[in-house]
């Protein structure tokens, strides 16, 4: 994404890491994002109330590339190259999907998919928790059209940020 906002290509970008102050101006989205595993409610993970590293060894999983690099070592650390990623995903959507036809869990965000008693999918938290925060991050000296311009106000205002 942010190679998309260096280029000229988008005006905004949601990320998930801290943005690099010295490269954008951001607004932090209040609240954070807690990480677990998707998986069948047949899973026998699924038994379990949070999932710890160790419960994930001979799993097949599935994550985003990004992820697999950064958040899930900075969860287990070194014990990252002892787990068995067997898919990436650029869309959760597409990695549910791979969940419900038993290819594999998928290590991401909770309250991403339907997880009614009438889906056949769930979702544990991992032990110990990982949690993420959310920016809306843009260009420093971005020159916005109105609308834009418009956007980054009621951002602002809606996460109490001083103008």
């Amino acid at each position: 994404m942010t190679e998309r906002l260096d280029r000229g290509l988008l005006d905004f970008a949601f990320i998930v890491e801290p943005p690099s102050l010295s490269h954008y101006n951001y607004i932090e989205i209040p609240g954070v994002d807690t990480w677990g595993v998707l998986m069948r409610r047949d899973h026998p993970l699924a038994a379990l109330e949070s999932i710890t590293c160790d419960d994930l060894a001979g799993i097949d999983l599935i994550c985003s590339e990004q992820s697999m690099k950064a958040d899930i070592p900075r969860w287990c650390g070194q014990k990252a190259d002892t787990l068995r990623f067997t898919g990436t995903v650029n869309l959760f959507y597409n990695g549910s999907v791979f969940v419900k036809e038993g290819l594999g869990c998928m290590l991401t965000f909770a309250r991403l998919a339907d997880t009614s008693p009438e889906s056949s999918l769930c979702f544990r938290p991992l032990s110990p928790v990982l949690e993420n925060k959310m920016y809306v991050i843009w260009k420093k000296y971005q020159v916005f059209t109105p609308i834009a311009e418009l956007l980054v106000k009621r951002l602002e205002e809606a996460f109490h940020r001083p103008l």
